[in-house]
């Protein structure tokens, strides 16, 4: 078992910035990764990035590149989610998720966070 809890998030107006973190306990190893996701209302859940947790394999989706930045703490095993230049379209709940598998294949997503809401405001 993996828990996963979120912190972070909030409304933000456009431009501005926000952090979700993401403290995972319980059973992981270091061969994991983390992701993260978010789903608008009427809308699918996307995969918004993932960080191996061994090395530095990041991933992002076309969406957040250049905006977004995952990082972790493997020390207090942290992922979080720097959320740069907002806009409206970035407005979802957010959720982490981990994965004992590929960072890119979202159906090996095993635990996930209680999610986050994230508003931003034109």
């Amino acid at each position: 078992q993996v828990q996963l809890v979120q912190s972070g998030g909030g409304l933000v107006q456009a431009g501005g910035s926000l952090r979700l973190s993401c403290a995972a306990s319980g059973r992981t190893f270091s061969s994991h990764a983390m992701g993260w996701f978010r789903q608008a209302p009427g809308k699918e859940r996307e995969h918004v990035g993932a960080i191996r947790w061994s090395g530095s394999v990041t991933y992002y989706a076309d969406s957040v590149k250049g905006r977004f930045t995952i990082s972790k703490d493997n020390a207090r095993n942290t992922v979080y989610l720097q959320m740069n230049s907002l806009k409206p379209e970035d407005t979802a709940v957010y959720y982490c998720a981990w994965t004992g598998g590929s960072l890119y294949r979202v159906e090996g997503y095993d635990y996930w966070g209680q999610g986050t809401q994230v508003t931003v405001s034109s």
